[in-house]
């Protein structure tokens, strides 16, 4: 039984020192509130003016610089949708050229193809006669 009371009081220590700490801690966060309460927030005018002069200034340096961005986009947007156009222009005429290129080249490869033909049938009826003057000449 002496062993439960003595964890007991362990127990009883440990508690005591956590309130302790906690208890220090408090007394110091109410040091520094009590310190930060009573910092002079009182400005000056010519202070508050100083300071609303700076902000109005640098808001519009911001402004500005807004708008030289906003006017490089603007630049750049239109260069890049004039591209953009030439570049469907240049894709549109490469498909009309493109037809056409190919409807020449076919027109060229037909041609190519009945002058073959006749050179075909030309070579038939000379293989032709051969055979009839070599059948003759058997005769």
């Amino acid at each position: 039984m002496q062993r439960l009371g003595s964890k007991k009081e362990k127990m009883g220590g440990g508690r005591k020192q956590i309130f302790l700490g906690l208890g220090l801690v408090m007394v110091m966060g109410l040091a520094v509130y009590l310190r930060l309460w009573t910092i002079d927030y009182n400005f000056s005018s010519s202070e508050t003016e100083l300071l609303r002069r700076q902000f109005d200034l640098a808001s519009r340096e911001a402004m500005d610089e807004s708008a030289v961005w906003r006017k490089r986009y603007d630049d750049e947007e239109k260069i890049s949708s004039a591209c953009q156009k030439e570049l469907i222009k240049i894709k549109q005429l490469l498909k009309e050229d493109g037809a056409a290129g190919i409807k020449k080249k076919l027109d060229l490869l037909q041609k190519e193809n009945i002058d073959l033909l006749e050179r075909l049938e030309s070579l038939k009826q000379e293989l032709e006669s051969e055979k009839l003057k070599c059948s003759m000449k058997q005769i």
